[in-house]
């Protein structure tokens, strides 16, 4: 699906993975196609793992990975014609404001991912948060509302050409009109 998410294709394209971790999904759009590619992350522990892959792959020259919180220091993070955001919006309460800044740093095709706002994914979901709370660990998981991610991307000029679902995640890819 990624390979083919962006209308107008890959070829030249700059891709941004939002919350990469190691930078998985742009490594296999820059493999596809894609000119250069950046993960911004708030871990820095991934890098290595990012480098490796980069290097692996024999991508090293046309990646990078910073440490970067894009709600905090939008300015820091230039646009990419493709951004992507896989399983991140659940990592923080402000999802929501997250897709809408992603969208802003969009060029051409944003493709985000996030856990469905479904009863069993609520009831999953906290039950890990309480797991996460017994093993003293403040990192939570958040469930936001698919209109309200997707109204966030279109508010800032985007709007939805593809979809789907799987049992607990969701995704959608949206396009900057011409």
């Amino acid at each position: 699906m990624l390979a083919s998410a962006s209308e107008g294709g890959l070829e030249g394209a700059r891709v941004l993975e939002i919350g990469g971790g190691i930078g998985t999904l742009q490594v296999e759009l820059l493999w596809n196609g894609a000119e250069r590619g950046e993960v911004v992350e708030l871990v820095s522990s991934y890098e290595p793992y990012a480098s490796e892959l980069a290097r692996d792959k024999g991508l090293e020259e046309r990646t990078s990975f910073r440490v970067v919180d894009v709600l905090e220091d939008p300015d820091a993070v230039e646009p990419a014609d493709i951004v992507v955001m896989n399983r991140v919006v659940c990592c923080t309460p402000d999802g929501v404001a997250l897709a809408g800044q992603a969208a802003r740093l969009t060029g051409r095709t944003l493709v985000l991912s996030f856990p469905r706002d479904v009863l069993w994914v609520r009831f999953g979901l906290r039950l890990l948060n309480a797991g996460l709370r017994l093993a003293g660990k403040s990192f939570r998981v958040f469930v936001h509302p698919a209109d309200a991610l997707l109204a966030a991307a279109e508010a800032e000029g985007l709007s939805v050409f593809d979809g789907g679902r799987s049992v607990a995640w969701e995704f959608a890819a949206l396009r900057r009109a011409s």
